[in-house]
């Protein structure tokens, strides 16, 4: 059921990706402020993530979580009733807070109910449900900007409260066990403050800070105005590059994912955030529809094999633990806030390919991170070494 819900929160999200920069431009107004539309959605989620981690631990995933959808769903339909830039960037920063309580909530309920030596199966298939969504949306969304910029705003306000209410309805314990706001069990919630003594759960903090700058931040701010502004081509090759680079991620996620259940975490992010650093230079040097295509179906593979970082977390949190998932959620939502302002005002500046080349530059010390970070997969390493993950 989980990922239903995500996969009709990812159709609606795939929707307004493209539109968003497009529409923002309508009010004639500098990439620099068409990058701050895209980063006021992550700067609220990213202030609201331990607020929406004590609300999991007090009322439950369930309920926080449909609550969020439908707080979206308000926002996202008053946004594409904008009048004016404020107007705009006022309501899709108010959806911020919503987007907190549902990502939040829909990982601390994946980390409950899921064991290690299934973890980055399940996690693939999770996003699974917004690849295959997501697949969909950018397709649909080309088109649709092709009646009107507001169009995707409005379609996706409807999906928002369609998963709400899946999710209030159906997400209830009996199918998924006591909730976090009931559950009084061992293991015990860890600390904030035990988990940045961790050198794994660090390290992938950073790893969720340059990953959204790139999978997110980048894609959903300059990208779209790179392709119709620098090459020259339509908003229907935006939704097509969308599209293959998620049919491309997901074409290996699953796999990855159930890899590195077998044989660690470690081989299958530094294969991925290596592949991943290669598309961004092939995006650098793009000056064809071809080759940028090319670029986004390898960007794809690359986020694929990336997404099993995020198994680190719950290896970490062996249990519920609300605010240290949000605080891995906030880092990437600052990255989601940082790229896009800073991006948007290279572009101003020098040029988008001189934005993305950036993105490559900073994107680079993943890699890095990648080969430094310690191993935590239970079934690799064995029961009695997972437990401290070398702290410190």
């Amino acid at each position: 059921m989980l990922a239903t819900i995500s996969f009709l929160v990812a159709i609606g999200f795939g929707l307004i990706i493209p539109a968003i920069p497009i529409f923002a431009r309508t009010f004639g107004v500098s990439n620099t402020l068409v990058g701050l539309i895209v980063s006021s959605f992550a700067i609220v989620r990213f202030v609201s993530g331990l607020i929406s981690g004590k609300l999991v631990e007090v009322f439950g995933e369930r309920l926080v979580l449909g609550c969020g959808l439908l707080m979206v769903s308000i926002f996202t339909l008053m946004a594409g009733l904008a009048q004016s830039y404020d107007q705009l960037l006022f309501f899709r920063s108010a959806g911020g807070l919503g987007s907190s309580m549902f990502s939040v909530s829909a990982g601390a309920l994946i980390l409950r109910v899921v064991n290690d030596s299934q973890r980055g199966r399940a996690q693939s298939l999770y996003n699974g449900g917004f690849i295959a969504g997501g697949v969909a949306g950018p397709a649909f969304g080309g088109a649709l900007l092709a009646i009107s910029p507001r169009a995707p705003f409005f379609l996706y306000t409807g999906l928002l409260i369609v998963a709400g209410t899946f999710a209030l309805i159906f997400l209830h314990e009996k199918r998924l066990g006591p909730g976090a706001a009931t559950t009084n069990t061992e293991p015990p919630i860890l600390t904030i403050r035990e988990a940045l003594r961790l050198r794994p759960y660090v390290y992938s903090l950073f790893l969720a800070f340059l990953g959204s700058w790139v999978f997110f931040g980048m894609r959903s701010s300059i990208l779209p105005l790179f392709v119709t502004s620098e090459l020259g081509a339509t908003t229907a090759v935006v939704g097509l590059s969308f599209t293959l680079a998620l049919i491309a991620q997901g074409s290996v996620m699953v796999r990855a994912g159930k890899y590195s259940d077998k044989n660690g975490r470690r081989p299958v992010i530094i294969t991925g955030f290596s592949i991943s650093l290669l598309a961004l230079l092939l995006l650098t040097l793009s000056t064809n529809v071809v080759t940028y295509l090319l670029a986004m179906i390898v960007l794809g593979i690359g986020a694929g094999f990336a997404a099993s970082a995020g198994a680190i977390i719950g290896d970490v949190i062996k249990g519920k633990s609300g605010k240290v998932y949000a605080i891995w959620q906030m880092s990437g939502d600052a990255g989601m806030m940082v790229g896009p302002i800073l991006l948007g005002a290279i572009s101003d500046l020098a040029s988008y390919r001189s934005a993305i080349l950036v993105s490559a530059i900073v994107f680079s010390l993943t890699v890095l991170i990648a080969l430094k970070i310690p191993e935590t997969n239970s079934v690799r390493l064995g029961d009695s070494q997972n437990p401290q993950f070398n702290e410190g």
